[in-house]
């Protein structure tokens, strides 16, 4: 049974779907407004696995997930380059799922846009309005996040603690009441894209799009709602107490993954000048390095990204392709089932993909030291971890190491750990001499 840590309970806790063999999930996607960064590239990754996982599992998974076509950067940056907000909208999301394949993210079942659910957004808010839970603001439609008891509760904080930190950054007291308040509706400014409403034309707020799709689509009590950490207060908060106010069951539970932070354990940031750009290093490296790193992460702790890291993924990758040519023939082998249930009890428990993946690694040695049928198990068992489960797809094509040099490569490894340094270097020029590449990473010597 799969196991996850619920942001809303604040502990790891039984995550099943509420309807036998189906499981219902809701990732918060992108605004296209730019080019997908880092850590767009990491919730992707992360919430693909579980859904390639729990499919593989034998659920039945629908997965949605948004695209905010209309928002205040969209409308900035069509301002600026002279396009419609329409156009940088259809531009950038273009983009986003050509970088999605990249990444070999799979398409969700259900991509709903903001702007075709407009009307269903001015539905939720007159009802807000209505029950005493919304009012009539400066400058727009607000909520009171003061009329929702446990509002806070994925923030892990109390609401009196939530509104001293508030009241720094807090509007003009014309716009709202208070400082936890947050928008609805906004009023068009001249000139801004905007939609009718009985308050005025004007266009719906970003934490009332999510409610409105996600209930929609997947219908109260779906299972699990996702996304970055840095989603899950305000964003996640106040799409909660919109459903929560609206007499809504919203998500059964709730999971967040953790951020992306450079080499030095720093958060990457635009303001701290040490951002990397996630299309430039999809062409730099091959994107599957960084799927198998974001893999050896634990979904919940920081992640560190840079040369370093990449490289030594990007070597991993590569020796599991030679071991992927090597042991092609095993690809119809019955997959050993002793190793299946290890994998599967690593990532039942919380998501567990860095033990998983060590796991691949060491079935991977394991399929090599055994012989016949044995050895064909496991290799398929490496084919259905790697592939099938957590879609890191391995080459078949290209040059076959043969079991001469990944054994010359296996002796220098045990020589560099006996510090026996000069036979290491002996075993590296001997294959150097012979047309090898050989490269040292943290797992290991890698030839090619």
């Amino acid at each position: 049974m799969l196991r996850l840590f619920d942001t809303a309970l604040g502990y790891v806790t039984a995550v099943e779907g509420s309807q036998a063999g189906k499981f219902s999930m809701y990732v918060c996607g992108p605004t296209v407004s730019g080019e997908p960064h880092l850590g767009h590239g990491r919730f992707t990754v992360v919430w693909d696995v579980l859904r390639r996982y729990l499919g593989w599992a034998g659920m039945e998974v629908r997965f949605a997930s948004n695209v905010t076509d209309i928002e205040d950067k969209i409308i900035a940056k069509a301002r600026s380059s002279g396009e419609t907000p329409e156009q940088v909208s259809r531009r950038y999301e273009a983009v986003w799922w050509e970088t999605m394949d990249r990444l070999g993210v799979a398409r969700p079942d259900d991509t709903p846009h903001a702007t075709a659910w407009v009307s269903e957004m001015v539905d939720l808010i007159g009802r807000l309005v209505e029950s005493g839970h919304a009012y009539l603001g400066g400058d727009g439609v607000y909520f009171s996040a003061e009329s929702v008891g446990d509002y806070g509760l994925l923030a892990r904080q109390p609401l009196e603690s939530l509104r001293a930190g508030a009241r720094i950054e807090a509007n003009d007291a014309a716009a709202k009441r208070s400082a936890m308040d947050f928008v609805l509706w906004k009023f068009a400014k001249p000139g801004e894209p905007s939609w009718h409403s009985p308050w005025g034309e004007g266009r719906p707020g970003w934490h009332t799009e999510c409610v409105v799709m996600s209930l929609g689509l997947l219908g109260d009590g779906f299972d699990l709602h996702t996304g970055g950490l840095d989603l899950s207060f305000p964003h996640h908060e106040n799409e909660r107490a919109q459903a929560t106010a609206d007499g809504r069951v919203f998500a059964r539970h709730w999971a967040h993954n953790g951020m992306i932070v450079d080499e030095g354990g720093e958060k990457m940031s635009k303001s701290l000048g040490n951002t990397l750009s996630l299309l430039e290093l999809l062409d730099t490296y091959d994107p599957r390095a960084f799927r198998l790193q974001v893999l050896q992460a634990h979904y919940r702790s920081p992640m560190a990204v840079g040369a370093g890291t990449l490289e030594a993924s990007s070597a991993a990758v590569e020796r599991l392709d030679n071991f992927s040519r090597e042991f092609a023939g095993a690809r119809a082998a019955t997959a050993d089932e002793d190793a299946l249930a290890k994998f599967r009890a690593f990532m039942d428990d919380d998501l567990d993909t860095p033990k998983a993946i060590a796991l691949g690694f060491d079935l991977v040695k394991a399929a090599r030291s055994a012989t016949g049928v044995e050895s064909a198990g496991l290799a398929s068992a490496v084919f259905e971890i790697f592939e099938s489960a957590l879609g890191l797809e391995l080459r078949r094509e290209g040059k076959v190491v043969p079991p001469s040099v990944v054994e010359r490569a296996a002796q220098r490894d045990e020589a560099r750990s006996k510090r026996d340094w000069a036979r290491a270097d002996a075993l590296r020029n001997e294959l150097i001499a012979e047309g090898w590449t050989v490269e040292d990473g943290p797992g290991g010597t890698t030839v090619r």
